[in-house]
């Protein structure tokens, strides 16, 4: 089964080649769920041998509902990471009464030319899962990122088994958000097609002087003296349960 891990640093690429995962999702913006990473990441990312690369293809945080201009924007990012050299591309487009927009999803898989389109996590909020996978399967996605509509994997479990189903080969199913040691193997019995995981873990500053006065983010419950990483001890025992 495919593996993949949402990485958003370099030494989490790094991290997962050593590890044996078979993908990574390259992002920016951990706390706004991922964005498209910069231009220079996805260089550097491409240079780590034996490791397949997925960006992400996102403008702004917040809904899944683009303007035309932040749609215009997808596409020539997709450009970019296909010259890149990228061999997956990860976005999803809703309409205002929560359906996939199958239209400019289309349009966003035929740019992507010959590299993989993944439908992300847009997908969990959509009103009618079973129709929105028919919706992705017409408008060509390889794959949809999924935690069967709920949270996490655990509590949509039983919608995952029904997309398995459902999908019956035309579209990977990959399960993702709250994988982890403890429920891998039960994705694996679900029949998924790929599991999809952060192992994430915070890194601490080295600054040794912090100014008390001032917060350059000022936002609530959002670290500024650490960073996203992801811990290679965990995404080996995720990567050991696929094994036993």
């Amino acid at each position: 089964m495919e593996t993949e891990l949402c990485a958003f640093s370099l030494e989490a690429c790094r991290a997962a080649a050593r590890a044996g995962v078979t993908r990574v999702e390259l992002c920016a913006s951990p706390y706004e769920g991922g964005t498209t990473p910069s231009a220079a990441l996805i260089r550097r990312a491409r240079q780590i041998p034996h490791l397949q690369l997925s960006v992400m293809i996102r403008p702004r945080g917040g809904d899944f509902l683009y303007t035309d201009d932040e749609f215009d924007l997808m596409l020539d990012e997709i450009d970019f990471v296909r010259e890149c050299g990228a061999d997956c591309a990860v976005a999803g487009i809703l309409t205002p009464d929560g359906r996939v927009d199958e239209a400019r999803t289309a349009r966003l898989v035929e740019r992507c030319g010959s590299m993989q389109f993944t439908f992300h996590r847009a997908f969990d909020m959509v009103r009618d899962t079973s129709e929105a996978l028919e919706a992705l399967v017409r408008a060509g996605c390889y794959r949809v990122l999924t935690s069967g509509g709920r949270n996490t994997v655990s509590e949509g479990i039983d919608t995952l088994r029904s997309l398995v189903r459902q999908a019956d080969g035309r579209i990977a199913i990959m399960a993702g958000s709250g994988v982890g040691p403890s429920n891998v193997r039960t994705l694996a019995q679900a029949g998924v097609d790929a599991v999809h995981f952060s192992a994430r873990c915070l890194i601490e500053s080295r600054m040794t002087y912090r100014n008390p006065t001032v917060s350059m983010g000022g936002v609530e419950g959002i670290p500024e003296y650490a960073s996203v990483g992801a811990d290679e001890r965990k995404i080996r025992e995720i990567l050991n349960q696929l094994t036993q």
